[in-house]
């Protein structure tokens, strides 16, 4: 099962970390240069819940901590 929500569709994205070397001309420096990129993947915060679907089945499912703060799923009540 790869890691996607099942409400919202996030699933992990491709990005870069880049590095820079040097002091801001902001600051008083001559400029940053860079020195290094990266490759890393942004993973979104994935939880795995039991939740009531429509049918009134639960099932565990994999789901964003923002659908869960935005209240999009209906949590199952305890055992």
């Amino acid at each position: 099962m790869s890691k996607i929500c099942a409400i919202t569709g996030k699933r992990p994205h491709k990005g870069g970390r880049i590095t820079r070397k040097g002091q801001t001309k902001k600051s008083g420096g001559i400029g940053t240069s860079l020195v290094k990129n990266t490759k890393r993947t942004f993973r979104p915060n994935l939880q795995r819940v039991r939740v009531v679907l429509e049918s009134g089945q639960i099932k565990r499912i994999w789901v964003s901590a923002k659908a869960l703060k935005a209240g999009k799923v209906k949590k199952a009540p305890r055992k």
